[in-house]
């Protein structure tokens, strides 16, 4: 029906730490992609071959095997403790939604060689994530089974569908030259944090959601307060912070 919803592809990068052994996240990998095939749909995730082993050098050779690929979304999957700078520098320089997920131990009998240790290397990727102001999707409760994270990744479909819809949508506003006085803007702030592009135009559209009732009685408000001090204000140094204050004051809420 609908031609211009994003299809997803997600690629799936295991990641491991030198101090545990590779073929641990590697077979982890395996099961997670054997779990989701078996129960969605194959076409919805590709398997990277590259484990990235604390090294920028794999990171670099993952990533680009995930963009050839063709792979929209990105899944990093901590089959063991896993290395924060490499897996972290992978979902900053990765152009598209991400989610981090982990593999939980499949026993106790198997805690001295196949021992991953994965639930404390998610705690030490969200700091590193947090670090690096790298937004991921992280679920709830990250770390599971082989089948538990191939649920995981198909509820991140419709998250990763939204995020790359949104990042292509062009907006095009009401009013004078929206660019060039962006502060006027600023109701429009939550759009610009998600990177979508404002667009100059000549036409002068009427936007419903923007000009409803609650907004028009925020700015009624808030108009005689902006006219009584406008120019006392710009010739204040703390003319920002005393702005921010009297929008408070007049029930303008910034950030809707």
């Amino acid at each position: 029906m609908f031609e211009n919803i994003p299809k997803v592809k997600v690629g799936i990068v295991a990641v491991s730490r030198d101090c545990f052994p590779e073929s641990l996240s590697v077979n982890r990998r395996k099961a997670l992609v054997e779990a989701y095939r078996a129960k969605y749909d194959e076409a919805d995730i590709y398997e990277c071959p590259i484990c990235i082993v604390e090294s920028e050098i794999h990171m670099q050779q993952a990533l680009e095997d995930v963009k050839k690929a063709g792979c929209n979304a990105l899944v990093v999957y901590l089959g063991n403790f896993g290395p924060e700078i490499s897996e972290t520098l992978l979902a900053k320089h990765f152009e598209g939604p991400k989610m981090f997920v982990a593999a939980a131990e499949e026993s106790g009998d198997s805690l001295i060689g196949g021992r991953g240790d994965a639930y404390c290397g998610m705690l030490n990727a969200s700091y590193n994530l947090k670090l690096r102001n790298v937004r991921v999707h992280i679920p709830e409760y990250p770390v599971g089974t082989a089948l538990e994270c191939a649920d995981m990744i198909h509820e991140f479909l419709p998250v990763a569908r939204a995020v790359i819809g949104l990042g292509g949508l062009k907006i095009i506003s009401f009013g004078p030259r929206p660019m060039n006085f962006l502060p006027a803007m600023h109701r429009l702030s939550s759009c610009i944090t998600w990177v979508l592009k404002l667009k100059k135009t000549r036409s002068w559209i009427y936007l419903k959601h923007f000009i409803n009732t609650k907004t028009m009685h925020g700015y009624r408000k808030w108009l005689p307060i902006w006219k009584k001090s406008w120019v006392q204000e710009t010739k204040n140094r703390r003319f920002c912070q005393s702005w921010h204050i009297r929008t408070d004051a007049a029930g303008l809420d910034r950030r809707a």
